[in-house]
């Protein structure tokens, strides 16, 4: 991949919107974040023109959730979690040069300008349908605003957009029994209109833009993206029915926002537009105080930053992200007609937390806010173990056990021991100054050789956005330093041969210079620790790889430690709040499910339930909870998909006996025809038994 400066003038880089209806937890961080950063912090050392956006997603069903759950207003939620996730970036040192909110007046005039534009081009279809409808609460309702029964799983709680127990992806209409998460009631369905952006016409242009033309896109990207397009891109609405975001701008939508997938990515053009005015309002009242005419070549126009070919643009996001970053959002500044599309988009995979997914709802998490206050001063401690432990090609875990082996066997034992051991024999031989070189061994030689190939070899995985490569190379160059001061033993030469101490603890010096410089992007607090300690300040990636950046003589100050060693008290603490939540979900998990609301005779009437048994039984390919069932029913021998593959082998449950809901309306599930419904119990730890009948009647016995 060629370096920015030959092909580009100015970089954009963006960080996915963190949505601001809870703080920010490590697997943000892991994912997105601090790659984002450390690959800013690259550039500018580099001396290259980069803008580094970020904000708060504000918008969307889930915030109005809490916003009702809480009894207060969805700008109370966004407000509270906002200012968290703001302070939390600014304390673990997220370099943005502006963390915006998508409920800014400025968003809300760009979004609606964009929707506008591609209105007016006409580049949107209309589509009238049905939705579900809550007539107590005479709203249309989203997704989340509906729960019923999982057509896959038959787990009861399962939501309109998706089952949090099996994880498939639903629409509302697809739930059995669906009600409203408003007024407990059954919707009623209710036809409404929406503006869609048609996929499928630019499938074709996305096809060659990724598929052909971006093949060194990471694996895990260009694949999630070829499946996509391969199996046929379709409309996707760009308006719902709801209060709260950004309003429609045109006639007939009245009671209609923008769609949070619509909007959120246009955020990070309408944050680029703020920057741009607050450097030129700067500018503006610095010439004002110095009398100065304005000079227009300082100013900065937003548009060159999105519009302007020479412009190189990188998106930072998770791999939920990935089809929105990488399609939809493209498709969009396709369809607009101005904008450049992304040049890269390099996602990670997932981090999960002691073994066990992340969950915000759960509260399975170590939350930024929360680690900034248990670990004060720490946080290149954390952005070293989630930068070494990357899931950069595949989901990775994180420990407090890991945590702390990384801090005291690398950071404390490697880097920070490096740099203690060179200043304090510096201050304790030759009164803190640097002292000069004499004649060169072999391994001075070779050493100085290998001091100067460090920076490309950091430059050149950085380039490629592998970090944790990048990181373990920096972490070689202070082995490298460690290696040489323990083969030298200057401590043993001094008495005898100190004109020999002085080559040794220059070079491991200029190490130290070497590394202050290298680690800038990963660790940047303790990066200026260590500048401070040698008494220079050159952040100039140009700069690294030679061995003169410390001039002789120059006076050093006192050493500190870099890093201190984490004991067993701290990192018990923080698994034991771990256990403490694992208690407290576990509580919640056992107790029994509240009664749904009541039916009358006539609608139990109508199910038509009856007695079975299982003939054949196979997995339904490429899914994990899904089996294909034939079941003689009495009346007929039908195909019945049931989501119990996770409980049940196929084979062990041939000739299993069963009852079954013979009159549900049929359903195509992965291209299968479902005929009914196996009935199962399921207890609070979410294991699954058939309900069976007590005597081997025959099949078709109705249950009454």
């Amino acid at each position: 991949m060629e370096q920015t400066s030959n092909k580009f003038k100015r970089t954009t880089v963006t960080s996915a919107l963190p949505y601001a209806n809870g703080p920010v937890h490590i697997g943000h961080l892991a994912g997105v974040y601090i790659p984002a950063d450390i690959y800013v912090r690259y550039l500018r050392m580099k001396g290259e023109d980069v803008v580094f956006i970020g904000g708060s997603d504000e918008h969307g069903v889930p915030i109005t959730i809490k916003a009702r759950n809480e009894g207060i207003s969805p700008q109370q939620v966004v407000d509270k979690y906002h200012n968290i996730i703001k302070k939390s970036f600014e304390e673990f040192g997220i370099s943005f040069d502006i963390y915006s909110r998508t409920s800014s007046k400025t968003h809300h005039e760009t979004a609606s300008e964009f929707f506008k534009t591609l209105y007016d081009k006409g580049e949107f279809i209309v589509k009238t349908s049905e939705q579900l409808y809550d007539e107590v609460e005479k709203q249309f309702l989203a997704d989340r605003y509906v729960t019923g029964t999982c057509p896959h799983c038959n787990n009861d709680k399962a939501y309109g957009d998706q089952c949090e127990k099996c994880g498939t992806s639903l629409n509302a209409t697809d739930l059995i029994n669906p009600r409203s998460a408003l007024s407990g009631n059954v919707p009623v369905m209710k036809e409404t209109k929406h503006w869609y952006l048609p996929l499928d016409k630019y499938e074709n242009r996305l096809k060659q833009w990724i598929l052909e033309e971006h093949k060194e896109w990471k694996p895990n990207v260009y694949g999630q993206c070829k499946s996509w397009i391969d199996q046929g891109l379709q409309p996707r609405a760009v308006t719902r029915d709801l209060y709260w975001g950004v309003k429609v701008p045109v006639e007939g939508a009245e009671g209609k926002v923008l769609y949070v997938w619509f909007d959120a990515p246009i955020g990070y053009i309408s944050a680029t537009k703020e920057w741009a005015e607050k450097k030129n309002s700067e500018f503006r009242r610095f010439d004002s105080a110095q009398h100065k005419s304005q000079n227009s070549e300082k100013y900065v126009n937003w548009e060159t930053y999105w519009k302007s070919k020479d412009t190189r643009l990188i998106h930072f996001i998770g791999k939920d992200n990935i089809v929105f970053h990488c399609i939809i959002f493209p498709a969009m500044l396709h369809a607009e007609g101005s904008y450049i599309l992304p040049d890269n988009v390099p996602a990670n995979e997932f981090l999960n937390l002691e073994g066990d997914k992340i969950s915000t709802s759960r509260n399975w998490a170590v939350w930024l806010h929360e680690y900034l206050i248990d670990f004060k001063g720490k946080q290149d401690v954390l952005r070293y173990v989630l930068t070494a432990n990357a899931p950069e090609t595949k989901d990775n875990d994180f420990t407090w056990k890991d945590f702390q082996t990384k801090n005291n066997s690398e950071l404390v034992a490697i880097l920070g021991n490096f740099v203690n051991r060179s200043l304090v024999l510096t201050q304790k031989y030759f009164d803190g100054k640097v002292p000069e070189l004499n004649d060169l061994t072999d391994t001075d030689k070779q050493t100085i050789a290998d001091i100067a190939v460090f920076p490309q070899k950091i430059a050149s995985a950085l380039d490629v956005f592998k970090f944790r490569e990048a990181l373990s190379e920096v972490m070689n160059l202070a082995r490298l330093g460690n290696k040489y001061l323990a083969d030298s033993e200057p401590w043993k030469l001094f008495a005898t041969n100190p004109e020999r101490v002085k080559t040794i603890l220059n070079i491991s010096l200029q190490i130290c210079a070497n590394l202050a410089i290298v680690m800038e992007p990963f660790l940047p607090f303790s990066s200026a620790t260590l500048k401070k300690m040698l008494q220079f300040d050159v952040n100039n990636w140009a700069a690294a790889g030679s061995s003169t950046i410390l001039a002789p003589g120059s006076k050093l100050n006192t050493g500190e430690m870099l890093f201190e060693k984490i004991e067993d008290d701290a990192i018990v603490a923080q698994v034991e709040k771990l256990n403490n939540t694992k208690e407290q979900n576990a509580m919640t998990e056992t107790s029994v499910a509240p009664a749904k609301p009541d039916i009358t005779y006539e609608d139990f009437a109508k199910l038509d339930i009856r007695t079975g048994t299982i003939l054949t039984a196979e997995r339904v390919p490429k899914t994990d909870k899904l089996l294909k069932l034939t079941v003689d029913t009495g009346i007929d021998q039908r195909t019945v998909v049931s989501g119990i593959a996770a409980n049940y082998d196929p084979e062990k449950i041939i000739g299993q006996k069963v009852t079954i809901l013979v009159n549900l309306q049929p359903k195509m599930l992965r291209g299968i025809q479902s005929q009914g419904m196996i009935l199962m119990a399921e207890n609070s730890k979410g294991e699954l038994c058939f309900v069976q009948q007590e005597k081997d009647f025959e099949n078709g016995a109705m249950v009454k």
